[in-house]
């Protein structure tokens, strides 16, 4: 290869990068996010640019990393048959004098097309392909001579310890073992002149040590100027950390691990952006003849295609499995854990944990039992396999080092390491249960939640005195939380009055709460468990372990701070995938429901102290699904509840109704009832209201914010969707008083993306019909918002103004062709009755509302419902345009008792006596009781009188 160093030959990336770009540059040292373990990998841009021509006007953006691992090009080498793939010139020698290539020892095409690959992927100028790993490790260090002195991890690859014993005995080099986990450790060792060569891993292997490679590297360079800093990637691969970036010299990969990724070849890979040293390990790799072959070159070549999907799974499970164990009891080696020490230093210079982890059981023999026990997990040296691994160090991969050099590196033999493949996560960890449970390392335990449901829950096998303890623990309620209170809260549900539909292709609409609400409860337990029970949900409730939550993959924000713009994916996607449970696939509803719990839990949790065992119930006397809000009530509910619980929020006290004199000239305070409106602050709301909408976002991804101020804040409000050339956003209707509405579900299911598509569809064929009734429409809310905000309009006026809006506008929705002929047969029944009727929502469906006159007949009302109930219909008299946010007030009064007594929300209910069984769970109060007991007709009453209401 030395013959051909600065060809296309060499594996050296020459017109494809511009190295002078701040831009580009810029992009290279971006630092990862702090929630890197699962998806930040994606995030930073590379300074390569793609294929195509670039134009002062048409600038290209730069390949993302899945992309260039994908993407196999060489401007310099372009194949006479344009192949797809790169082929295999499988020849030793090549015909002709002075030809690029003449013996494949010196260059093959097909090698030279993998090397200007990895180069590219890793941010190098040079890129070397040789035949394993450790082939690498010794090009690498022929650049030593007798005397000079190497800096060494203290946990290394055993391969890597092998070597360097080697060069002490025969090669005269003196090597000096320290731990790199703290950069300083290494300054008593550099000496300029004497330090040839620092060596690095990071992650280690196997104690998944962190080296902080960055602040080493400067260290070095300051202190010894000719020394070589060298870093063996092969952990994390050039996917997640490419160390040449943060100073390093040279950079090698066992290229068998995660860059081939299949195990069905030997190879490594050299990376470095000096010339000088290029040269020098190219004559090396020419005279001693250990290039990759064309064969293997090709292998190589195919798999760094895969590289990026591959360590996504791979890491993604590798986190879980983390998790699982730590959870367990064991100490675990990963640094995606947030107790790693390393972890900070970690997120700074890579974008991924990896998909190595170790973890240590306390008994070398229990260790050997787990890794005998085990049936996926294949037991094997190595690692980065599509296939998952599992070996114990000391005893495979590391036992050419001695007992006793094992030991003084703190290097335990009860050490098992895994490396994570790309199996289903779901059977990886069952396997590892089983194998944990075959060995005796934790036994099962089997717990009952507040239904009788029955779940197995994992414990760590300890000591008779520790599980004593831990029983009694559990019998003790938390000391944060000893003196928690039960809390009821309620928000309502919305109504779109005007402009449904329209709203999507710029139309103002007006939405307006509707007073049938959900309800939540939350209830104290002191067991060190959360659960839920929805009971509009399919009945569903389901218990979890606190501790067994996946809180590696929480990012929790602390009181006072608000929550990202965007959604914690890694969460989402850790709560999906370890925390339900297979049965809520089956209500897609309900787990929705316990994901939007579960995930507002554990972002306000913000740390170990803060966590209380409660349970939830929430009940909704909406139709779920209908097109009344319900998700953005529930969501309310569960944020206002969590809020309260945790003590982000605090409920102010009220003054008292009445006080008698205190002295001759005092007049006493002068309570005005008020029903509860407006006895919540507009800060607490506003907290409220960010945490219901972040909760919206889990439900629905990308909510308009509508529905969840409305459900807040109550009222009534205009909404114009941004990004249509008109001023946007939401503005509250002040002014606007309570309607009386008859909201009539039809129990039609209705397809929501399919009718706005139709919407759009005729728009793009008819555009100026659609386009006239789209303006007919914003005339109709324009004038029903003057008119509902209007003080002084006599309210006989304002009803039937409101009412003639209705029947236009629901003329114009019909010809949109969103209605239904369950709509319109309410619409007919309505009229009959001289009642006002449109569709509201999606249409197609779902519910109609009917204005009702305040003179309207009570008999006629009972009439027209029953009559609605017979064709089938559910009717529902309630108001429009009334409070927001309800919580039962935690200060009894003897002129607002409660049903519970003095105290309608007291530290802790006295348990129910006699209606129960003896095995109801410890949380399950008489309040708790009642509100899962009580009949949904009564519900609404019931949680009227169970004492005093504040609202928003």
């Amino acid at each position: 290869m030395a013959g051909n160093f600065g060809s296309s030959g060499s594996g050296r990336l020459r017109q494809s990068r511009n190295r002078d770009s701040e831009e580009g540059r810029a992009g290279f040292c971006q630092a990862p996010s702090p929630s890197f373990c699962l998806f930040s990998t994606m995030a930073a841009p590379f300074d390569l640019p793609t294929p195509g021509p670039d134009s002062p006007r048409t600038q290209r953006k730069p390949y993302r990393f899945a992309t260039l691992c994908a993407t196999v090009e060489n401007p310099d080498m372009k194949d006479q048959y344009s192949s797809s793939s790169v082929p295999i010139y499988q020849s030793a020698t090549f015909k002709g004098v002075a030809g690029e290539f003449d013996y494949s020892r010196s260059g093959n095409p097909t090698r030279s097309h993998l090397e200007h690959h990895l180069a590219k992927m890793s941010s190098a100028e040079h890129a070397f392909a040789v035949s394993s790993g450790m082939a690498a490790m010794d090009v690498i260090t022929r650049l030593l001579k007798p005397g000079d002195e190497i800096i060494a991890g203290d946990d290394l690859y055993g391969g890597t310890n092998r070597l360097l014993g080697y060069l002490i005995s025969h090669g005269g080099v003196i090597v000096h073992h320290v731990d790199t986990t703290k950069a300083e450790s290494i300054h008593p060792y550099v000496k300029a002149g004497k330090t040839a060569m620092v060596l690095l891993e990071s992650p280690t292997n196997p104690l998944l040590k962190i080296a902080d490679l960055a602040k080493i590297s400067a260290d070095v360079k300051e202190r010894a100027p000719e020394a070589i800093v060298v870093v063996d990637n092969t952990m994390m691969s050039p996917y997640l950390q490419r160390p040449l970036e943060h100073g390093a010299d040279i950079v090698y990969d066992s290229a068998t691990k995660y860059l081939s990724g299949h195990h069905d070849l030997m190879a490594g890979v050299i990376t470095c952006n000096r010339d000088d040293l290029g040269k020098k390990m190219a004559f090396t790799i020419n005279s001693i003849g250990n290039g990759l072959s064309p064969f293997d070159a090709f292998l190589l070549l195919r798999g760094t295609k895969t590289l990026a999907v591959r360590m996504d799974r791979q890491q993604k499970t590798a986190m879980a499995v983390a998790t699982m164990l730590d959870h367990l009891g064991f100490v675990v080696h990963y640094p995606g854990l947030q107790n790693h020490p390393g972890r900070e230093v970690h997120e700074r210079i890579a974008s991924g944990a990896g998909a190595v982890l170790s973890f240590t059981t306390g008994d070398k023999a229990l260790s050997e039992r787990i890794v005998g026990a085990t049936r996926l997990w294949g037991i094997s040296v190595s690692f980065g396999c599509v296939n998952s691994l599992i070996s114990m160090p000391c005893v495979m991969s590391h036992a050419s080092i001695d007992p006793a050099t094992r030991a003084a590196r703190g290097l335990p033999e009860d050490l098992i390491r895994l490396c994570v493949g790309i199996e289903d996560s779901v059977d990886l960890l069952d396997d590892l249960e089983h194998a944990l449970l075959d060995a005796g390392a934790i036994t099962l335990e089997q717990g009952i939640d507040g239904h009788h449901y029955v779940r197995a829950s994992l414990k760590r096998e300890g000591h008779a005195i520790s599980r004593a303890i831990e029983k009694l623990a559990l019998n003790e309620p938390e000391e944060r939380f000893k003196d928690q209170r039960e809390w009821f809260v309620s928000a309502p549900g919305k109504v779109i009055l005007f402009g449904e539909h329209a709203v999507v292709h710029g139309v103002t609409a007006l939405a307006a709460s509707v007073d049938l609400r959900c309800y939540g409860l939350t209830t104290p337990r002191h067991d060190k468990k959360i659960s839920v029970h929805f009971a509009d949900l399919g009945g569903y409730s389901h218990e979890w372990d606190i501790d067994s939550l996946p809180w590696s993959a929480a990012s929790p924000i602390s009181p006072g701070s608000n929550h990202p713009d965007t959604l914690d994916a890694e969460l989402i996607d850790a709560i999906s995938t370890y925390s339900l449970p297979v049965a809520t696939h089956d209500v897609p509803a309900a787990r929705n429901a316990a994901l939007t719990f579960l995930y507002l839990y554990m972002s306000l949790a913000h740390d170990e102290s803060s966590r209380p065992a409660l349970h939830f119930s929430a009940r909704s006397m909406l139709p779920v699904g209908a097109g009344l809000g319900s998700s953005a009530s529930f969501s309310s509910c569960a944020a206002s509840a969590l809020l309260l619980v945790l003590r982000r929020v605090s409920v102010p006290h009220l003054p008292a109704p009445a006080t008698e004199p205190t002295h001759p000239g005092d007049p006493g305070h002068v309570h005005i009832s008020h029903q509860g409106r407006r006895a919540l602050p507009s800060d607490l709301a506003e907290e409220i209201n960010r945490w219901a909408f972040v909760a919206e976002k889990v439900l629905h991804g990308n909510p308009s914010g509508v529905d969840n101020c409305v459900s807040v804040f109550g009222g009534a409000l205009a909404y114009t969707r941004p990004g249509f050339g008109k001023k946007s956003g939401m503005e509250a209707i002040h002014g606007f008083k309570s309607l009386r509405f008859l909201l009539i579900d039809t129990k039609i299911p209705r397809n929501t993306k399919a009718l706005v598509a139709g919407v759009a569809l005729k728009k793009e064929n008819e555009p100026d019909h659609v386009g006239n009734i789209l303006t007919l429409i914003q005339n109709i809310s324009d004038e029903a918002r003057r008119i509902l905000a209007d003080p002084e309009l006599a309210r006989d006026i304002q009803l039937d103004a409101v009412g003639k809006l209705i029947i236009e506008n629901h003329a114009h929705l019909r010809e949109l062709g969103v209605s239904h002929p369950a709509l319109e047969a309410v619409k007919e029944k309505t009229s009959a009755y001289g009642l006002q009727t449109k569709l509201t929502g999606a249409g197609g469906g779902g519910c109609a509302v009917t204005l009702v006159p305040d003179n309207f007949s009570e008999d006629q009302l009972k009439q027209l419902m029953s009559e609605l109930l017979n064709d089938g219909f559910v009717p529902y008299l309630t108001s429009v345009g009334g409070s927001g946010i309800g919580i039962l007030s935690p200060y009894g009064t003897s002129a607002t008792p409660s049903v519970y007594g003095a105290l309608a929300t007291p530290p802790e209910t006295p348990k129910v006596s006699g209606s129960l069984t003896k095995d109801a769970p410890l949380y399950f109060t008489r309040l708790q009781h009642a509100f899962d007991a009580v009949s949904a007709v009564r519900f609404a009453d019931w949680a009227e009188q169970t004492g005093r209401w504040l609202y928003v």
